[in-house]
Formats: structure tokens, sequence, C-alpha cells
């Protein structure tokens, strides 16, 4: 659907509600011209904060847009008519705004509410009728925000303004692959210049953002790839230009905390044909408590989702910290390196990398895709080498023993005696990726031809 034009939340008087039915999208669809105006869904409890989501309505027009006003309030009533008001959020979710007040429970009647919002988003971004969205809050709307964020496809601008933006109170695993933040500062109650210098910002943000987005399409078939720099892992050099010559599109992800987040969020939207998760770090970091980590569901999405992968422990004995925090207690004595003034690592205790071996065999005997585990038992990351100041035979023999137990059918073992910075390991990647190519496990790329 081309853009359109949408008229702005009509500004009711005192005490008015808007039409308890909600607006349908067909009517809402009506009041669309054919400007070319990015039309962006703005989310807030409209009965607490009316003045600055009408303000942001401001800013949005004046930047170029278009604002798509939708209301989770529970209790009250906006003083403007939303696009969308808080009867059809709930109808969305399945219950009412009488249900949710007669429960008594705010964090039940929000995560009822957070529901309807996605599930009324994906329905607005599907039929084309949204091209961004920006959400504002404290606790209470930042949790409604980052569903409906991660709800919404790989592409279209998402914007979180929010009085807890950076905090360590959100879960890694409740951020999408592409979502913006901005701290809020000066906005818990009303406006102010403070909060307007924020939330313009916001605003302009956004909708540049939705004019000069680009959906991914790819027209090849995707390999995820995880790696650490090539100081730590180097096989991308050599395992990169390959897959491409095989026809393959390589996105490469960091895992350094929120990069394997950023690919396990878009493994569980179907968006990969194979998942070579080769750098294993985040997983022992979430075992070992480490801040450092992409959540609970590390290494599960792909399994979950039906992608195949080819997996292998790359720099997963060391665990990370910040530098400018004190080295933690259960690492006191490990050798560390401080890669810079964010980000340490120390290396794990060999009874650790038992433990994580096991972590690391359960999580993948959950997938519903074949797995292959290419075992390096020369060396997990540069650093590990001897000479070098991780070299420690004694933990890598404990991983590696614990691992060939651990690890059960139909997950494949590949053991190989080299390193996983030789080019015997990227030899066996390409060795297994190329025999399930030809068992239609991953989708053949096309060739040239077929490409033009």
């Amino acid at each position: 659907m081309p853009r359109g034009r949408l008229t702005g939340a009509r500004v009711l008087g005192p005490h008015r509600t808007s039409d308890p039915a909600g607006t349908s999208d067909k009517a809402l669809f009506a009041t669309m011209t054919t400007q070319s105006r990015p039309r962006l869904l703005v989310i807030g409890t409209g009965d607490t904060k009316a003045d600055e989501l009408l303000f942001m309505q401001d800013c949005i027009v004046a930047a170029g847009g278009e604002a798509v006003m939708m209301d989770v309030s529970v209790l009250g009533d906006p003083p403007y008519a939303p696009h969308y008001d808080k009867h059809a959020i709930a109808a969305a979710a399945g219950t009412s705004i009488p249900a949710m007040i007669a429960d008594g429970d705010e964090n039940s009647s929000m995560t009822l509410m957070a529901a309807g919002a996605c599930r009324l988003a994906r329905r607005l971004s599907d039929s084309g009728g949204i091209d961004g969205m920006i959400a504002i809050g404290g606790t209470m709307g930042t949790d409604l925000a980052l569903d409906v964020a991660l709800a919404l496809p790989l592409g279209l601008p998402k914007m979180v303004v929010s009085t807890i933006a950076f905090s360590h109170l959100l879960p890694p695993e409740r951020i999408a692959a592409d979502l913006m933040m901005m701290l809020w500062a000066g906005g818990l109650y009303g406006l102010n210049a403070t909060c307007k210098a924020v939330l313009s910002q916001a605003c302009g943000a956004a909708v540049g953002a939705a004019n000069s987005a680009r959906r991914p399409r790819p027209e090849r078939p995707v390999v995820a790839v995880t790696s650490l720099g090539t100081s730590c892992l180097n096989y991308i050099i050599a395992l990169k230009p390959e897959l491409e010559a095989r026809g393959y599109e390589v996105v490469i992800f960091h895992t350094t905390g929120m990069g394997g987040r950023a690919m396990e969020s878009l493994a569980s939207q179907h968006s990969f044909a194979v998942i070579l998760d080769l750098s294993l770090q985040e997983v022992a970091n979430q075992f070992l408590g480490s801040v450092v980590g992409s959540g609970q569901d590390r290494l599960t999405n792909a399994g979950k989702a039906g992608i195949p992968q080819i997996v292998a422990p790359g720099a997963i004995d060391m665990i990370d910290f910040p530098t400018w925090q004190p080295i933690p207690a259960e690492l006191a004595g490990r050798p560390v390196h401080a890669h810079n003034r964010l980000l340490a690592s120390a290396t794990s205790r060999p009874r650790d990398r038992r433990g994580i071996a096991r972590a690391v065999a359960d999580k993948l005997a959950m997938a519903t895709a074949p797995v292959a585990f290419v075992l390096p038992t020369g060396g997990v990351q540069q650093w590990d080498r001897e000479g070098e100041a991780f070299h420690d035979p004694e933990g890598l023999a404990a991983f590696v023993d614990e691992m060939r137990g651990a690890i059960r059918a139909p997950v494949e073992l590949h053991e190989i005696p080299q390193h996983i910075n030789s080019p015997a390991f990227v030899a066996t990647v390409l060795s297994i990726f190329d025999r399930w190519i030809e068992a239609g496990v991953i989708p053949a790329a096309p060739t040239p031809d077929e490409q033009r």
C-alpha cells in the first residue's frame, strides 16, 4: 500500500472518551491520501501522558510524518480520540477493559495490553498501515513497548523513549534486533523544556528512519555466522568468501552480548536458511552469570524455528565482565585480559567448563532441525595457544572430555585435532555445509542466471 496521509488524533473536550469500539483499519485507511508521508505508530498511556503524546504528534507532523495514535491506558481516558483506543487494544488481547479493572492487578493488565498492542501493530505493519513506531514510558510503558518492538519485522523503525533506557533492568531477550532507544530525561510527569528536547529529537529520528529504512529482501538464502574480532577468532576471514562464492548472503554477528541477542531475535522470526554458530562465549557468560549475556534462550531459537545449525565452541573458555567493575570473585586468580575500558575477559576454571559443555549439549538436544557440532581439540580461540596468556591445557581437556560425552544423537559430533583458527576447521565446516546442501537440509542458492 502506498504511503498516505492520516488525520491527527482529534482533541476532545474535558471528560470525553473515544469510541469504545475503536477505529477500524478500514475506516483508518479511508482517511489516507496518496501523499508520501511516513506513518508512525505512537504508543503511550494517553490518560497520564496526553500532553507528551500530543506534543509528539505535532513534532512528527512538523518533521514530515503522520502520527497513528495508539492509547494503551487502562484506568483513564485521554482528552483526544486515538486511532486505536484502549478498548480496541483490550479486544485484540481477547479481553475487555472492565475485566482488567475488575482483576485489579496492574502487571497482568499491562501484560494483556501489550499482547493486544503487539497484534494490532503487527497487523498494521503487515498491511502497510505504518512505516515505523515510537513509544514512550517509564517501567510500565517500556515493558509494553519492548514487546511491540519484538513483534515488528526487521527494517521497520522502532524507537522507544524511556526513563530506563540502557538500564540493566532490560533483559537481553526483550531487545529487538534493530531497536532504537533514547533516555527520556525529564520524562516523569508533564512537559518541560528538557522533556521537549528529548521527545523532539526522538520524533525527528523516527521520521528520518522511516524515510530512509530499507526492509531486508534478500535475493539469496541468508547464512548467519557468529564470531568475535579477527584477533580472537579469524575463521571468518576464509569462511565468508567461501560461503559467498556458493551464492549465499552472509550476515555476521559479534558475540559480545547484544550481537548474539540480535541473531536469536532474527532466528525466532525464521530469518535464516542456516546458522553457523561458531562463537559461544555468550553461552558461557550466561552460565556463569556475567552481565555480558544474550539471554537464557541463547542457542535455542534456531532449533525451535527448525533452522539447521553448525555449531562450534569458539571462545567458550572466556568469561566477560565490565572493565570498570572489580574482577568478579569467581574469576579471582584467573588470567585476565582488558580488551578496552568497557570489556575485559578471564578464563573459566576446568570445573566450570564441564558445566558449560553440558549446558551447550542440553540446548542443542532441543533442536527440531539437524545440528552438527565441530569440536576442535587443539584450541578454541587465539589466546589459548601455547605461549599465550590464556593457554590452559587442563581447562581445554576438561571441556573436550565433557563435550564428547554430552553430545548425543541426532546431533552430529565432528572432532578434529586442530585449532579453531586453522584451515582444517574451516574445511570441516564447509564440508558439512556442502553435504547438507546436497541432502536438501540447506536450500541451494540460485545460480547467477537465476538471480538475473
